[in-house]
């Protein structure tokens, strides 16, 4: 792809990186292996004949800045090979990667070090922490390395370890941390650096569960405070779906589809798709607006309690929901307060119930069950400028599960 092709890719969107069929091979015989690709031979045959094996065939896609791109495969899919060769920690055999527009391989030893220093920064599984450090000078590392003084490094490392939520713990040597403690340790080191984009190689893989769910509720949180761009290597698709804006499912090298995990579950590429998906929680996936719905009873403030009891006996309901003249969500309406308000006991405004539960259209439906366990109505769902959307019931949530 040329200069001109990827800026015409930044103008409609803010592209950090961009990757252009990429292709990574191991073994001495690579011409022949190439060409035994371009006849649509297999990894196994290729393997057989030439001793060469495909790790990436021919891949493409982009990331966007401030969000979170997971590459999601079974062992041996690729997926980690992909993450080294974005820092040239492995150099590819074929294609481009693009950072910023600048293709990556082009760089001199001088940039190419200051892009691993400054602009990418890498999460391993296995923590790659400094036993002989503690918390504190662990963090502070990648900052020692680039000549930061001492001061600013220890002033940085500390906003850092304070981040995940390790303050406290800056003098505890790394071998009284548990597992969980050690990757935010590994977190906090690759933050300080204040990278561009954090490359992570399936870093809560070796977690317990309950902390590995711990772990990605603070990645979330820290995406959020910090919007940092993260490429985030797993094999779980719930993990995958949890925290990716965008997923890459990748299969013998390739990658089978790029969408949002939403639209992935709705339109598979093809049927490995959607085998592969069929085991995640749906709940994590779908989100509010696929289900949402128009409530049959929807008053404005002005028209009252007699148009509201007319809408709810033409709908057979028991409730309507209140708007204003610019569509602000007020309130709801049940029957026997809006009785109350026609036989003048009540005015109309105290016989709205306003503190009804509320979310948004991209809430994912795994977040508002326990609201909707505990909410009389459904939910009224609003769009961003908080303007009324819809609504969202118990039975839509349940149906999502399915």
């Amino acid at each position: 792809m040329t200069q001109g092709n990827i800026e015409m890719i930044h103008e409609t969107k803010d592209i950090i990186l961009s990757v252009r069929d990429l292709t990574m091979m191991f073994g001495r015989r690579k011409q022949l292996a190439e060409q035994m690709l371009a006849e649509k031979k297999s990894k196994d045959e290729i393997l057989k004949e030439t001793g060469v094996t495909v790790a990436v065939d021919n891949i493409s896609f982009d990331v966007e800045r401030g969000k979170i791109h997971t590459l999601i495969g079974l062992s041996g899919s690729g997926k980690s090979t992909v993450v080294r060769c974005l820092n040239l920690l492995l150099t590819p055999t074929k294609g481009q990667i693009f950072f910023e527009g600048n293709d990556i391989q082009t760089f001199s030893a001088q940039q190419l070090r200051a892009y691993r220093r400054k602009n990418v920064s890498m999460v391993f599984q296995s923590f790659g922490l400094l036993s002989h450090r503690n918390v504190l000078d662990n963090v502070a590392y990648g900052l020692e390395v680039r000549g930061i003084k001492k001061e600013e490094r220890v002033d940085k490392a500390m906003e850092m370890i304070e981040m995940v939520n390790l303050k406290g713990w800056e003098s505890k040597s790394i071998n009284d941390l548990s597992g969980g403690m050690r990757q935010r340790v590994g977190i906090a080191r690759a933050l300080a650096n204040d990278p561009d984009i954090l490359l992570m190689d399936e870093p809560f893989s070796a977690l317990d569960p309950l902390v590995r769910q711990d772990m990605q509720f603070e990645l979330l949180s820290i995406q959020d405070k910090l919007n940092k761009t993260v490429i985030f290597i797993t094999h779980d698709i719930n993990e995958a779906f949890k925290l990716g804006n965008m997923v890459s499912i990748m299969r013998d090298g390739r990658i089978i589809q790029t969408d949002t995990p939403e639209e992935m579950t709705i339109n598979p590429a093809d049927d490995y798709v959607s085998e592969f998906i069929n085991s995640a929680d749906k709940a994590q996936v779908y989100q509010v607006k696929s289900f949402m719905q128009v409530p049959s009873c929807l008053v404005r403030l002005q028209e009252g309690a007699n148009t509201a009891l007319t809408l709810m006996r033409k709908n057979n309901v028991s409730s309507a929901y209140v708007v204003d003249n610019k569509m602000n969500f007020v309130g709801v309406l049940p029957l026997d307060a809006a009785f109350q308000v026609r036989n003048g006991k009540i005015s109309f405004q105290d016989a709205l119930i306003k503190d009804v539960a509320t979310t948004t259209e991209d809430t994912q439906i795994s977040d508002l069950i326990p609201i909707a366990s505990e909410s009389r109505f459904p939910i009224a769902v609003l769009h961003e400028d908080g303007k009324f959307a819809g609504i969202i019931s118990k039975a839509a949530i349940l149906t999502s599960l399915k």
